[in-house]
């Protein structure tokens, strides 16, 4: 399993992915899940996966080799006019991917699913953020649906729509994330650290500050203990219940 979250924000969008996959508890692995692509002062475009981890590699390779050689499918990830255009390349090459792994031999289209989060700026059009679903369909994020997240996503939520506000600093909506995470990581041993930052500031077309968060970051263990300590504070506080 995995955890990934794409944020929206009035100044940019905010990524954040954990790394561990398992097939078992005696076969835990870590594997980046974030990728960007980038050409400065042109597109920035970030991608997070979950699912099946054959399945996302194909899909990031096949993006990587069709934006490097030219093929007569195009444009490319790197061609693309829009981030509309981007989000359905994307769901195309996804439910590609899928299609070719089950009729293969194999029984269970789900075996091979996989979830996608993509976010991005293209010239002067506004950053916009997807959800791309296995089947290749997606939506949008709005001003109601600000953040997308894929994996498991039941323990980091209620985090984020508690605190989560449009008009929040990048430096607190990594806050944020870093507490829903480490909600998520203390639940359920399938998502683990390190965990991978970006973020992208609007009108910037560049990458912006990059980040991995390994057990030893001290700011992460800042906020785990904080957090927890915040939990028991505010726990007692609140008026006893009486029979």
């Amino acid at each position: 399993m995995t955890y990934c979250v794409g944020l929206r924000l009035n100044s940019g969008l905010v990524f954040m992915s954990d790394t561990r996959t398992n097939a078992g508890v005696d076969n835990v692995s870590v594997f980046r899940k974030m990728f960007t692509w980038n050409q400065p002062g042109e597109r920035v475009i970030t991608m997070l996966t979950a699912g099946n981890l054959a399945t996302t590699q194909s899909v990031v390779s096949l993006l990587d080799e069709r934006a490097k050689i030219p093929a007569e499918r195009k444009p490319s990830i790197l061609e693309a006019p829009t981030m509309l255009q981007v989000a359905q390349l994307v769901g195309e090459t996804l439910r590609e991917t899928i299609h070719a792994n089950a009729a293969s031999g194999q029984n269970a289209d789900s075996t091979f699913n996989a979830t996608i989060i993509l976010g991005g700026q293209i010239g002067t059009m506004q950053p916009r953020l997807f959800l791309i679903y296995p089947e290749g369909n997606f939506i949008e994020s709005t001003a109601d649906t600000p953040f997308f997240q894929i994996g498991e996503t039941k323990y980091g939520r209620p985090i984020l729509v508690r605190a989560y506000e449009p008009g929040m600093s990048f430096e607190d909506a990594v806050k944020l994330l870093l507490v829903s995470f480490d909600s998520t990581i203390k639940a359920n041993l399938s998502v683990g650290l390190p965990l991978d930052l970006l973020v992208y500031e609007n009108d910037t077309l560049k990458i912006g500050h990059e980040k991995r968060f390994g057990i030893d970051d001290p700011y992460y263990q800042q906020i785990s203990t904080g957090w927890g300590e915040a939990l028991k504070q505010a726990f007692h506080s609140l008026p006893d219940f009486s029979f």
